[in-house]
């Protein structure tokens, strides 16, 4: 998959962000289904999970304000994907990470971390930003952690063995 119409050079790893637009959503759907796909098979929740929702789904989140869409790409290739949505609309000072993934081919690389590093440096006045996660996926909490984001204390129950917890960070 070729992506990054530039070449970036940033994080040692060519990391970029490329802005993607409702004409990458059949990519995106594709992407999402296999990087999701393991924790649908786990959880089976089929009401929440990324890898259940469909190619209209997508191509609906395009036309919501303040929500960018951007794919990762290592070098030129696509290899993940990233939502970033505006949460106090008239400032702009609060950011939510409302979905990231990696291709599991390049899982466990780094590419993750260096792909959010990027994104808070696409919003220089962000004051906050927030995310959810499941917590029973220590994977996923430790690279939030790692990054500098902080456990709120909020949680919400998905179903019996699967919870969301909130997490923030202050840059």
């Amino acid at each position: 998959m070729d992506c990054c119409n530039i070449i970036c050079y940033n994080f040692k790893m060519n990391i970029c962000l490329n802005k993607a637009s409702i004409k990458d959503s059949k990519k995106i759907h594709e992407m999402q289904v296999i990087s999701f796909k393991p924790l649908l098979e786990k959880y089976s929740d089929y009401d929440t999970n990324p890898a259940a929702e469909t190619l209209k789904k997508i191509e609906a989140r395009f036309a919501f304000d303040n929500v960018d869409h951007y794919l990762i790409c290592l070098c030129k290739t696509t290899i993940g994907y990233i939502r970033i949505r505006c949460f106090d609309e008239d400032i702009c000072t609060t950011y939510m990470l409302s979905q990231m993934f990696i291709t599991p081919d390049y899982q466990g690389e780094g590419y993750a971390q260096a792909a959010i590093k990027q994104a808070e440096l696409l919003y220089p006045k962000a004051k906050k930003w927030i995310l959810e996660t499941i917590k029973q996926e220590i994977k996923l909490r430790y690279i939030y952690e790692k990054m500098g984001y902080k456990q709120t204390g909020a949680e919400k129950r998905i179903k019996d063995g699967m919870d969301l917890i909130y997490y923030e960070k202050q840059p």
